[in-house]
C-alpha cells in the first residue's frame, strides 16, 4: 500500500508540475519537477526511495531512448553521422582524458582512476534532458538533430569508460587494449542485438496479423514491452542495452515509414498511448532525481571534513571545464562560434549521470571505503542542476536574439494566426452532426474565408491593425452607451432594462480589452453569481417577442447600432478604411437581424443557439492552440497576447449577437 501511495503521489506531482509550467512557462518543466522532488523529501515517508541504477535504466531510460530512436529522423542523423560520432565518441573520450587528470589535480583526495570515472559519467549528455529543451528553446534544426543524435549514442561510450575506470579503481588494474576491444564489442553487440530483436518483434506482429489477429490492444502491448525486453536481453549478453533500444527504435521507425492501411488504427492508438507513457516517465525521471539530490548533497554538506564553499567551487569549476571543452571541440570541427556556443551550452546532464554515480560500489577489493564516493555523488548532482539552469537561462536569450529578423518575425506571426484559425476550423468539424450541419457549414465557410485572408495577407502590422480595430470598436460602444443613458433621462426605458443593456455593452468592452482568460473567467463568474442571486429572488424572463418590453429593447438596440455606425464612420481615414468597413459590416449585420424579424422564428432561435455553441467551442480551441504555442516557445508573449486579442474581438462580436437573440432581463 505504501508503494502504491508513493507512486500515486509522484504521478500527482507530475500533473502539478505541468500546471505550474502553464502559468510560469519561463521555467522549464524539468526544473519544476526537480524542485517538487526536493520539496517532497521533507514530507514524512517520501524521502527514502533507494535508487537502483540497473532498475532505473531499465524502467525509465530504455523506453525513453526507444521512443527517441523511433522519432528522430534517420536521414538527418545519417547526414550528421560524422559530427555525431565526433561528439558521442571523440568528445566523451577527450573529456575523460582531459577532465579526469584536472579533477585529480584539483581534488587530490579523488584518485586518478576515480577522477577518470567521474569525468566519464559527466561526459555524456542526457537524452531526456536534451529533449526537454526543445519545447522552450528554438535551436537551429541542425544543432537540435546533432544534440539528439549525440544523446542517443554517447551514453554507451560514457558508461563503458566509467565501468572500466571503476574497475581500475576497485582492482587497481587497467588495460587500454582490453578497454578498447571491450568497448567495440559492447557497442557493436548492442546495435546488432537491438536491431535483430527489433526486427523479430516487428516480424511477430506481422505474423499475428497474417493469422487474422488484428487486436490493437495486443499489438500495442507488444510495442510497449519491446524496449524493456530488448534492454534486459542485451544486458544479459553483456552488450550495451542503451544502444540496443536505440537500434530497436530505429527499426520500428522503418516499420512506421512503411505503414500499410491495415495498421493505420494501430498507429492512431500508438500516437495516443505513447505520449501518456512518455509524459509520465519523463516526469518520474526528474522527480526521482529531485528526491535523491538532497540526500546526496546533505551527506557532504553536513560532514565537517568538507568545506562547503570548496565543494560549491568544485561544482562551478568542473561545469565550466565541461562547457569549455565542449565549446573548443565543436568550434575546432566547424569554426563557427555561435554554433559551437549553442552546442556547448546545450550539453545538459541528467538522471543518467546520477544513476551511474549511484552504481559506484561502496568498497574496494580490499574492503576499504571507495574514495570520496559521497563527494563524487555531490559533484554529479551539482553539475546536473547547474547545466540545466545554464541551458534554461542562456539558451532562450541567445536563440531569441537570433530570431530578430523582421521578415522572419512577420512570417512566424502569419503562421501562428493560420494555426489558430485551423484549430478553430477543426473544432467546428468535430462538433458537426446532423442537427447542426447547416450552421456548421456556415461556420466552416467563415473560417475558410478568414484562413484565405490570413494566408494571403503577409504584413507585420497585422497586430497593430487589430489593436486599431479594437480602439474603433470601443468608441462605437461608447456611442451605444450614450444612447442608453439618453433614453433613461428621457424616461423612454425603465432603469432595469437600461441596466441590462449597459451590462451587455460592458461585457463586450471587457472581452475586447482583457487579454488574460483568468481575468475574464473571474468577471464572468462574478456576474453569473449575481444573476443567480437575482434569479433566486425573482425568475428572469428572456427578452424576446413574448416579453412585454421587447419592442422598447429592440428600438433601443437599433438606435444604438445606428449611433455606433455614425461614430465608426466619423473615425474613417485613408489608412484604416478596410478596418472601418469590416466593423461597419458587423454592425449592419446586427441591424439586419433586428429589422428582419428572424428572431421571431423559434427554429431560427434554435439554429442560432446551435451555432453559438459550436462557435464557442471553436473559440476555446483557438485559445488552447495559442497557449500550446506559447508554452512550447513557438511564439512570444507579445504575439500570444495579440492573438488572444484577436480571439476576444470575435468573441465580443458573438456575445453582442447573442444579446440580440436571447438576452435576459427582468420585469
Amino acid at each position: 500500500m505504501e508503494i502504491f501511495l508513493m507512486v500515486l503521489v509522484l504521478l500527482i506531482l507530475i500533473g502539478i508540475s505541468n500546471v505550474v509550467n502553464h502559468f510560469l512557462p519561463v521555467i522549464p518543466v524539468p526544473l519544476i519537477q526537480i524542485a517538487l522532488g526536493v520539496a517532497m523529501t521533507y514530507v514524512p515517508g517520501m524521502h527514502h526511495i533507494p535508487l537502483d541504477p540497473e532498475l532505473f535504466l531499465l524502467l525509465f531510460i530504455a523506453p525513453l531512448l526507444f521512443n527517441d530512436g523511433k522519432m528522430t529522423p534517420r536521414d538527418e542523423l545519417w547526414q550528421l553521422r560524422s559530427s555525431i560520432l565526433l561528439l558521442a565518441l571523440g568528445l566523451v573520450f577527450a573529456t575523460v582524458l582531459l577532465a579526469g587528470p584536472f579533477i585529480h589535480w584539483m581534488i587530490p583526495a579523488i584518485p586518478l582512476s576515480a577522477a577518470f570515472a567521474l569525468a566519464a559519467i559527466l561526459s555524456p549528455t542526457d537524452a531526456v534532458a536534451v529533449g526537454s529543451l526543445s519545447g522552450r528553446v528554438k535551436l537551429p534544426g541542425k544543432i537540435m538533430r546533432l544534440l539528439e543524435g549525440e544523446a542517443l549514442m554517447n551514453d554507451a561510450s560514457g558508461l563503458v569508460a566509467f565501468n572500466f575506470a571503476i574497475a581500475a579503481t576497485v582492482t587497481g588494474y587497467f588495460s587500454l587494449p582490453k578497454a578498447i576491444g571491450s568497448f567495440i564489442a559492447i557497442a557493436i553487440g548492442g546495435i546488432v542485438v537491438g536491431a535483430l530483436l527489433g526486427f523479430m518483434a516487428i516480424g511477430l506482429r506481422l505474423r499475428l496479423r497474417r493469422l487474422g489477429m488484428e487486436d490493437v490492444t495486443l499489438h500495442m502491448l507488444i510495442i510497449i514491452l519491446t524496449p524493456f525486453i530488448i534492454y534486459w536481453v542485451a544486458e544479459e549478453f553483456h552488450v550495451s542495452g542503451i544502444l540496443a533500444v536505440v537500434a530497436a527504435g530505429v527499426t520500428h521507425a522503418i516499420e512506421r515509414d512503411r505503414m500499410t492501411r491495415g495498421s493505420a488504427r494501430l498507429h492512431i492508438v500508438s500516437a495516443s498511448t505513447w505520449p501518456v507513457i512518455l509524459f509520465c516517465l519523463n516526469g518520474l525521471v526528474f522527480i526521482l532525481l529531485g528526491l535523491e539530490i538532497p540526500g546526496v548533497i546533505s551527506d557532504v554538506w553536513k560532514d565537517p571534513a568538507y568545506n562547503n564553499g570548496q565543494v560549491i567551487g568544485y561544482v562551478l569549476i568542473i561545469t565550466a571545464v565541461l562547457i569549455l571543452l565542449r565549446f573548443v571541440w565543436v568550434w575546432a570541427a566547424n569554426r563557427h562560434f555561435r554554433s559551437a556556443l549553442l552546442t556547448a551550452l546545450s550539453g545538459v546532464r541528467g538522471a543518467l549521470t546520477l544513476a551511474a554515480a549511484f552504481s559506484i560500489p561502496m568498497t574496494l577489493a580490499d574492503n576499504s571505503p571507495f574514495p570520496e564516493r559521497s563527494l563524487i555523488l555531490c559533484i554529479c548532482s551539482g553539475v546536473i542542476l547547474l547545466t540545466l539552469v545554464i541551458a534554461s537561462v542562456l539558451l532562450p536569450i541567445l536563440t531569441r536574439e537570433a530570431k530578430a529578423d523582421p521578415e522572419e518575425l512577420a512570417e512566424n506571426e502569419r503562421n501562428a494566426r493560420i494555426r489558430v484559425l485551423e484549430a478553430g476550423l477543426n473544432a467546428v468539424r468535430e462538433e458537426m452532426n446532423d442537427k447542426n450541419s447547416q450552421e456548421g457549414m456556415r461556420l466552416i465557410s467563415s473560417y475558410t474565408r478568414r484562413l484565405q485572408m490570413a494566408k494571403l495577407k503577409n504584413k507585420a502590422e497585422m497586430g497593430n491593425a487589430l489593436k486599431e480595430a479594437v480602439d474603433i470598436r470601443l468608441e462605437a460602444l461608447k456611442a451605444e452607451q450614450k444612447i442608453a443613458e439618453k433614453w433613461v433621462r428621457e424616461e423612454r426605458i425603465s432603469p432595469k432594462l437600461a441596466d441590462k443593456f449597459l451590462s451587455s455593452i460592458s461585457k463586450v468592452e471587457m472581452l475586447l480589452t482583457t487579454k488574460h482568460k483568468w481575468t475574464k473567467l473571474l468577471v464572468f463568474g462574478w456576474e453569473a453569481l449575481q444573476r443567480l442571486l437575482r434569479k433566486s429572488k425573482k425568475k428572469a424572463k428572456k427578452i424576446d417577442i413574448s416579453h412585454p418590453q421587447w419592442g422598447v429593447y429592440r428600438e433601443l438596440k437599433l438606435e444604438a447600432i445606428r449611433a455606433a455606425i455614425r461614430q465608426v464612420k466619423s473615425l474613417e481615414t485613408t489608412d484604416n478604411k478596410d478596418t472601418i468597413q469590416a466593423i461597419l459590416a458587423d454592425y449592419r449585420g446586427l441591424e439586419l437581424q433586428l429589422q428582419s424579424g428572424s428572431y421571431r422564428n423559434p427554429a431560427a432561435d434554435q439554429m442560432s443557439a446551435e451555432r453559438r455553441e459550436i462557435e464557442l467551442k471553436a473559440i476555446q480551441a483557438e485559445r488552447n492552440e495559442i497557449q500550446i504555442m506559447f508554452e512550447n516557445g513557438e511564439i512570444s508573449r507579445t504575439l500570444a497576447n495579440n492573438l488572444r486579442l484577436d480571439v476576444n474581438y470575435h468573441e465580443g462580436h458573438l456575445f453582442e449577437t447573442q444579446t440580440v437573440h436571447d438576452g435576459e432581463g427582468e420585469h
